[in-house]
C-alpha cells in the first residue's frame, strides 16, 4: 500500500534527502585513486552525525555494519566498504541513507575514479539519463509499469539491459515503502500513482 504523505511530511523528507545529497557531494571530492571505501564510510558517518545531526540510515538496519554501501566496478549495488584502495579507471556506486526528523533519505550515485574508459562514460551517461526518463513518468494517474517501461525502453535503445533483480522504492518512516519501482515494465500495468 502506498502511504500518502502530507505536505509537512514531504518537507521533512526533503530535509532527509538534503542530508544524503550533501553527503554524496562531500564524498565526490574524496573519491580518487588510493582512497578506500572504508575511509569514505567513516567520513560519511561523521558528516551525517556531526554536520547534520542526523542518523546513518543503513547502519544496523538488516544487520548492515556500515553507513554506506559501496560497489566497485561490476558489483551492482549493496556492497560493503573495504580496505581495497580505489584505482584509476574504477567506478564506485555509493548508496547513502540518513534519518532526520524520523524520515529516511536514500540515494545512490556512481562516481568515476580518475579517468575512466569511454565505454564506461557512455554507460554512466545513459544510466543517468534513464533515471530522468523514469522520473518524467512519475506523475498522478500513471502506473508503476509506465516508469519501468520508459527506463527499460531508453536503456535498450542504446543496447543496454536493465537489472531485474533489484528495484527502486518509496521512502518514508521506513527505508523501504511502496511502491516498488522496477527498471522494466509494461505501460498501464502495476500500482496506480
Amino acid at each position: 500500500m502506498i502511504i500518502t504523505k502530507t505536505l509537512e511530511e514531504i518537507e521533512l523528507m526533503r530535509e532527509s534527502a538534503l542530508v544524503v545529497s550533501k553527503t554524496l557531494g562531500m564524498l565526490a571530492k574524496e573519491v580518487k585513486p588510493g582512497v578506500t571505501t572504508n575511509y569514505l564510510d567513516k567520513i560519511a558517518e561523521a558528516y551525517i552525525r556531526d554536520e547534520h545531526q542526523a542518523i546513518p540510515g543503513f547502519k544496523g538496519l538488516y544487520d548492515c555494519p556500515s553507513t554506506l554501501l559501496c560497489s566497485v566496478n561490476e558489483a551492482v549495488v549493496h556492497g560493503l566498504p573495504t580496505d581495497r584502495p580505489l584505482e584509476e579507471g574504477d567506478i564506485v556506486a555509493i548508496d547513502c541513507g540518513a534519518i532526520k526528523n524520523e524520515f529516511y533519505g536514500d540515494h545512490a550515485y556512481t562516481f568515476e575514479v580518475g579517468e575512466v574508459a569511454a565505454e564506461v562514460k557512455k554507460l554512466l551517461k545513459v544510466t543517468k539519463e534513464s533515471l530522468y526518463v523514469g522520473i518524467r513518468e512519475f506523475k498522478h494517474g500513471n502506473r508503476v509499469g509506465d516508469i519501468g517501461y520508459a527506463i527499460q525502453n531508453y536503456c535498450e535503445s542504446f543496447s543496454y539491459g536493465v537489472v531485474r533483480e533489484l528495484v527502486g522504492h518509496g521512502l518514508g518512516k521506513k527505508l523501504h515503502e511502496d511502491p516498488e519501482v522496477p527498471n522494466y515494465g509494461r505501460r498501464g500495468r502495476g500500482k496506480k500513482l
